[in-house]
């Protein structure tokens, strides 16, 4: 379905990390991973513990093994987690190990151990079915308040009793929202695959009642030509002139079809404009629909067409935090024309000059006798695009 993104979906899909997938790139991947190290604050009291001499070469050792063991399993479990989750023999299997380590380090070296359950909360807000995770949350706090009071530290202990069991809990809320978002993506999919087989069914609607009529009226008359042409040939031209009439309105009919199928509409401009800032973290102001009433609709075209150009650019390139759309008719000398303004408070992109977009945007409206203005304003950007809404009055008519 990537192919049929529109450009301001596209912008979002390069600009978000996709939730619940695995990274697609280098880049992805290192952002996900600068997610995950701020947790591991929580392994500095056992550094500095094994750091300290205040053990036995073995029991350095055998810390240190336990630690990189422990941190080993849990990454993998949080990273296979983001990506291609193991099945679930082998995450209990990971988990129930996790917990054992954590257990065991706690109870063997002291109270500086504790925030490894922190750690074990995580993965089990994260791994477990949320039926699980209910009840072993909480055991995985007590596990922690009990070692706690094996190392006579119950301070240390009730200071991270609600981190332990907060945290946990709200690794469960993550869980499902990720799994909201997994739904969601898959339904819009579903949903955009519908209407795209909605609008394949229309356009054939359109042109079987459009060529079914003449097509059979010219296989008719070309019969009716065929018979007459020996005795008759006068009539037999008047047949062939009528098929020739039939088959010019028959192309004009379908060229008219074709190009009011490709043709964008204000209105679901605006719509869309609307989700895609919403999607870019952009305030957006937008119209209600406009009255187009009497405005051609080249001219209606070409001003969806500036619309969608313009929140392309403030998604991709413009950095703004808002962005306000106006579409408003006003009366020229040369007449009445419909105008559009597009303004964000973005700081523009890196380039020079007018893009290729702009460039091919203004001869767009040109060509339906409209204009465009594009430029830095004191606050941010903004582009002003301007179309006929109908025919000049004529001078002294009272316009």
């Amino acid at each position: 379905m990537t192919d049929d993104l529109r450009p301001d979906e596209e912008a979002r899909a390069e600009r978000l990390i996709r939730i619940g997938r695995p990274p697609r790139n280098r880049g992805e991947a290192i952002r996900k991973l600068v997610w995950v190290l701020p947790w591991l604050v929580f392994l500095a009291s056992p550094v500095r513990d094994l750091s300290s001499g205040d053990h036995t070469t073995a029991a350095t050792a055998a810390g240190w093994t336990g630690l990189v063991a422990f941190v080993g399993i849990y990454l993998t479990l949080v990273f296979r987690t983001m990506g291609r989750p193991f099945r679930g023999g082998i995450i209990h299997v990971l988990a129930a190990t996790l917990w054992a380590l954590g257990l065991t380090l706690a109870f063997c070296f002291g109270s500086e151990w504790l925030g490894l359950f922190v750690y074990v909360s995580v993965i089990c807000g994260v791994t477990f079915p949320l039926r699980t995770a209910y009840w072993t949350i909480p055991l995985t706090t007590a596990a922690m308040m009990l070692a706690g009071w094996h190392a006579h530290d119950l301070d240390e202990a009730w200071g991270l009793f609600l981190v332990v069991l907060l945290v946990g809990y709200s690794m469960t809320g993550i869980r499902q929202l990720v799994a909201t978002t997994v739904e969601l993506r898959k339904a819009r999919a579903t949903v955009a695959q519908l209407a795209a087989n909605e609008e394949r069914l229309r356009l054939a609607r359109d042109l079987h009642d459009l060529l079914g009529h003449s097509l059979s009226l010219i296989t008719l008359k070309s019969e009716l030509a065929g018979r007459m042409l020996p005795d008759h040939p006068d009539k037999a031209a008047q047949q062939v002139a009528d098929i020739e009439q039939v088959s010019r309105q028959a192309l004009v009919d379908v060229r008219e079809a074709v190009s009011g199928y490709r043709r964008p509409r204000l209105s679901e401009e605006l719509a869309g404009a609307q989700v895609a800032l919403t999607a870019a973290a952009v305030t957006a102001d937008v119209p209600a629909e406009p009255d187009l009433a009497g405005v051609p609709e080249e001219s209606e075209s070409a001003l969806a067409w500036a619309l969608r150009e313009a929140v392309t650019n403030v998604v991709r390139h413009s950095g703004a935090t808002r962005c306000t759309i106006e579409v408003l008719h006003r009366q020229t000398l040369d007449g009445p024309v419909l105008e559009l303004a597009v303004e964000d408070n973005g700081s523009g992109g890196a380039g020079q000059g007018p893009g290729n977009g702009l460039t091919g945007l203004t001869e767009r409206l040109g060509k339906a006798g409209g204009t465009l203005e594009a430029g830095r304003t004191k606050h941010g950007f903004r582009l002003l695009a301007r179309v006929p809404a109908g025919a000049a009055a004529p001078v002294g008519s009272g316009a």
